[in-house]
């Protein structure tokens, strides 16, 4: 069994949304890699193509496990994807690290955006879903999302990096769009805008 073949054949879940006491807590490592494991790999794929966002983390489904799923561009336009358990990032330090700026948005906060600066380049070290060890060198937009992702494992939504002002303007803009998305969504679809 591949990678490919946990991307393919997932059930829909709920994204769950932020003020969930699971979206704010530490998740629990991931010690047995097994076939309960890989079904909650393959919802994760199946629930994020369908939001469709870029990657998702377990506590976005409910789950306090350390686990996310990704299928974003690098910097070079390259797709990657994957999923990573226990991760830990390690980034560039010192005159090594840039930052960029860019647009950030969160699938459990559906419809709010707000510019937050990030590293560029990230290093993502886990386990891949059979136990084996894993690198994501990230750049660009991945570098980003492997960030984002491992955040949520931490307990932390990326509201949590803003300024209060930056925060509040991210609040308002998903109250605009929030009656948009039902309770279950994605399992139900995103309403119309006219309707």
């Amino acid at each position: 069994m591949t990678i490919e073949d946990l991307m393919k054949g997932g059930k829909l879940r709920p994204i769950t949304r932020w003020g969930t006491p699971v979206m704010h807590a530490p998740t629990r490592p991931i010690t047995v890699f097994d076939a309960e494991l890989h079904e909650i790999v393959r919802d994760m794929f199946a629930t994020m193509e369908a939001a469709p966002g870029v990657g998702l983390a377990a506590t976005q489904i409910g789950l306090d496990i350390s686990l996310f799923v990704f299928n974003c561009t690098d910097a070079d336009d390259h797709y990657q994807y994957g999923a990573v358990c226990n991760p830990i990032i390690d980034m560039p330090a010192g005159k090594d690290r840039t930052f960029e700026s860019a647009e950030e948005g969160c699938l459990s906060l559906p419809g709010g955006f707000a510019p937050l600066a990030r590293p560029t380049l990230a290093t993502c070290t886990g386990v891949d879903p059979w136990g084996e060890p894993i690198t994501v060198e990230a750049t660009g937009l991945l570098a980003r999302c492997v960030q984002h992702e491992t955040d949520h494992l931490n307990g932390t939504v990326f509201a949590d990096r803003l300024s209060g002002r930056v925060r509040r303007s991210l609040y308002a803009e998903h109250e605009k769009t929030a009656h948009l998305y039902p309770a279950d969504w994605p399992v139900v679809p995103k309403l119309d805008s006219a309707t």
